[in-house]
This record gives structure tokens, C-alpha cells and sequence, in this order.
């Protein structure tokens, strides 16, 4: 299946790079980027050299794409608007990685990110990209908005319990960190290694635009307050409910973990609260869930790479689904340790 990636220089289009050259269907005839369009993909990124000696970027352009099995959009938020009226329908699927097709209300849309929405036709016709979450609608779609890596961690941790109604939908807390990644590739003094070494600190509070993301998710109110962590890779949510059922255990918490996602096979539930380590380079997201009788709340706890499962790992695994191919197909469940 031939693929072209845009965006294809920032560290989500390395993850797809390399995600794609280990897929047994995919072949990328076409990765552009517009700032370092000539650039070797091997130059700019030495690690793609054994798997793409010859790639180089490629300025952006739409009608390059026309024909293609997928696209992957890795751009960043609001540029995908420009190219999406004129790839649906042309090309096979469209993954978009980006959050400008995830809000189902272009009202919220304009109100978290500060624009007026240029494509609000084409919000329905995306699938919102946690498979786990909504296989259904992905399977059946040609489109896809891929979650955002800290709604991927807080829903996967919070959706059992909140579609099983054992929590509170009104008042959660996500509480989350991030590695360096998450910021992107561009060279910034906010995360310099200078900056960001030794340091731990909370940024975008009570404004963070994953916020509505969440709430759209879970169907739920929530405070979202996210962290900058002295790491490359990884998220850890730590979530906080207030139990709607008393008496509830951590037993029962686990089990209902187990219950709704035993079959998945990038979901790994422990009675262990999980660390980010353990997930980077994966596309496995790690749970655990603690009761605290004491207050009445239940602290639910999740771990991935925010590059992997929260960014172009699950792009990939949205694109399988959308292409009828194995949902595992060239994805690592396995993390690279230490």
C-alpha cells in the first residue's frame, strides 16, 4: 500500500518513518516537509538511515498525495484544514494527527484554539482515533482524528469506570506528565535541556486545549492540569473520581480493567502502578487503579509513550483498522528497556 506522510520532519512523522518501515503492507513513496523540503530523512534523522538511505523531503503538495492508499498528516494544529477538503475522496484514508478534526463542535474548536474552524462540514465525517475506545466507528470510517496523547492516557484510564458508571462524571482530576516530545521538534527555550533539566513544573493550567478533548471523550467534567517532565518519551495520568457506588474495592477496579480490555492487545492492566519506562518505544499503554475507602475516591493511574500509542503508534493502528489489515500489524508491544 503506497503512503505519503506530511509533516514527515517532526518527531510524530519520525515515529510514523519508523513505524512504517517495520509495517509488511506499507511502503511511504512520499514524505514531505515544508521546512526542510531537499533534506535527506537519513541527514536530519540518522536513525531512519538503514531503512530510508535514499528519502528525501519533499516540498507539501496536495495533489503529490491524489491516488495514495493513506496519509498521514502530522502537521501541526490548524494546517490540515488546508489540505483535507481536497484529500477525502482522493486518496484511500486520511490519519489525521493533529487536533483539528477531533471536536465534534467547531464552536469549541474556535474557542480553545483561538480560529475560526475553516472545514466545519467535515468534522462527521472523523472517527476519533482510541481504537480501544471506538473501534466500531473507525473500522467503518475513511477518516480519522487521532486522540491527543494526554486524552489517550486520561480516557483510557477513566472510560471503564465512568462508562460503568462506578465513578462520578462531574468533578474528575487528571493530573498528568509529559516528556520533552510532546513539545515537538522545534528548538525552543522553554525546552532546552538546560531548562527542563532537574526541573519539573505544571504549564497551560486551567487553559490546556485538551481539555475539551477529555470531556468530549468521557462525557465527563474535568480539571486537567498537565506537567513537563525531565525525560524524552512518556505520560503518566494520574486520574481522580469520586465513587458513585460505595464500598467499591481496588479488586473490583482492576477487575472491571481486565473486563474491558482483556482482549486488547496493547493494553496492559496491573494491580502495579505504572511507569513510563516500561512503555517507551511501545505501543502499549500500561493501567492501574488504586481505592482509597478512606476519602471515597479511586485514583486511576496510566503510562504510555507519547510518541507511540499517543501520537503515530496509534495512527497506525487506526490506519490497519480503516484498511482491513491485523490491528497489531507492524506495531511493537514491546518497550525497549532501560
Amino acid at each position: 500500500m503506497k503512503v505519503g506522510i506530511v509533516g514527515a520532519s517532526g518527531f510524530l512523522g519520525l515515529e510514523l518513518l519508523r513505524l512504517c518501515a517495520g509495517h509488511s503492507e506499507f511502503e511511504v513513496t512520499t514524505a514531505m516537509a515544508a521546512s526542510h523540503a531537499g533534506e535527506a530523512a537519513a541527514v536530519r534523522y540518522p536513525s531512519l538511515a538503514a531503512a530510508y538511505p535514499e528519502l528525501r523531503f519533499e516540498r507539501t503538495d496536495q495533489e503529490a498525495l491524489v491516488g495514495l492508499d493513506l496519509v498521514f498528516l502530522a502537521l501541526p494544529h490548524g494546517q490540515s484544514q488546508d489540505l483535507v477538503p481536497g484529500l477525502l475522496g482522493r486518496v484511500g484514508a486520511v490519519v489525521d494527527l493533529a487536533a483539528d478534526f477531533r471536536l465534534a463542535d467547531p464552536l469549541a474548536y474556535e474557542a480553545w484554539y483561538g480560529a475560526v474552524h475553516r472545514a466545519p462540514e467535515l468534522l462527521g465525517r472523523f472517527a476519533f482515533g482510541i481504537p480501544e475506545l471506538f473501534r466500531d466507528q473507525i473500522t467503518g470510517s475513511r477518516a480519522v482524528a487521532v486522540a491527543g496523547c494526554y486524552p489517550t492516557a486520561a480516557a483510557l484510564a477513566l472510560a471503564p469506570l465512568i462508562r460503568s458508571k462506578v465513578v462520578s462524571p462531574e468533578g474528575i482530576v487528571v493530573d498528568a506528565a509529559s516528556g520533552v516530545s510532546g513539545a515537538g521538534s522545534g528548538v525552543d527555550q522553554a525546552t532546552a535541556f538546560t531548562t527542563v533539566d532537574e526541573d519539573f513544573r505544571a504549564y497551560g493550567v486551567g487553559r490546556h486545549r485538551h481539555t475539551p478533548e477529555i470531556e468530549q471523550v468521557l462525557a465527563a467534567s474535568v480539571i486537567f492540569t498537565p506537567h513537563l517532565a525531565p525525560m524524552s518519551r512518556g505520560i503518566l495520568a494520574t486520574c481522580y473520581a469520586r465513587l458513585s457506588r460505595p464500598g467499591l474495592t481496588t479488586a473490583e477496579v482492576i477487575a472491571l480493567y481486565e473486563q474491558a480490555y482483556g482482549s486488547e492487545p496493547f493494553v496492559v492492566v496491573s494491580g502495579v502502578p505504572p511507569s513510563t519506562k516500561a512503555t517507551a518505544g511501545s505501543n502499549c499503554a500500561q493501567l492501574s487503579a488504586v481505592v482509597d475507602e478512606r476519602s471515597g475516591w479511586v485514583v486511576a493511574m496510566c503510562a504510555l509513550d507519547n510518541l507511540v500509542k499517543g501520537g503515530s503508534g496509534q495512527a497506525v493502528q487506526c490506519a490497519n483498522l480503516i484498511l482491513g489489515l491485523p490491528e497489531t500489524t507492524g506495531l511493537p508491544a514491546i518497550g525497549v528497556y532501560p
